[in-house]
């Protein structure tokens, strides 16, 4: 959240508020984790730690006051710390599915695949979505954010591909067969 908030920050000076309709205008919900009142907190804390400034108050009589805040040049600073560690992460993705998929033979199997029919359709209608998101971003966002886009998109294209194949083995009572190999491709070069 402290990257992103001020990252937005480095395009200008905004408003709490600013800064959310511009995460939700570039459908940031898709790629990273927050929470709507997480950003008023995290806002107060980049303040007191120096790394961005209230510049004004805006007041109007039918609307609470308005901060408007601008990153520091501190903030600029913890913004090129944090964005390189970013880069740098190298944090394994898990999926609560895997732990779930250990213990597979004592569940019940038509509720796994009841589960795993839904968890598809899921997934499928956010692949929908990811590509309309994207569509809507092409030709209004620069190259490194639809980077961003199509790199969400391909990995949520490989789960589904992943979900079908298991839901498949699951209709077909295959999860707990002992000895066949599943795919595992050799490297794209």
């Amino acid at each position: 959240m402290r990257l992103v908030i001020l990252g937005i920050l480095m395009e200008g000076e905004r408003h709490p508020y600013d800064i959310r309709q511009t995460m939700k205008e570039r459908a940031m919900h898709y790629y990273i984790k927050y929470q709507d009142g997480s950003l008023y907190y995290a806002i107060d804390q980049l303040h007191k730690a120096g790394f961005v400034e209230a510049l004004e108050v805006v007041r109007d009589t039918s609307r609470p006051e308005k901060t408007i805040y601008a990153i520091t040049d501190s903030g600029k600073v913890e913004f090129e710390k944090l964005l390189m560690q970013q880069f740098e992460n190298d944090k394994p993705i898990f999926d609560p599915i895997y732990a779930a998929l250990s213990f597979s033979s004592y569940g019940d199997p038509a509720k796994i695949i009841d589960v795993l029919r839904q968890k598809v359709r899921d997934q499928e209608s956010y692949m929908d979505r990811m590509k309309q998101v994207y569509e809507s971003h092409v030709g209004i966002e620069p190259r490194a954010v639809l980077y961003m886009m199509t790199g969400r998109y391909e990995t949520g294209m490989a789960r589904l591909r992943w979900l079908r194949k298991l839901l498949h083995d699951a209709e077909a009572g295959l999860l707990q067969e002992v000895g066949t190999r599943l795919l595992i491709d050799e490297r794209e070069e």
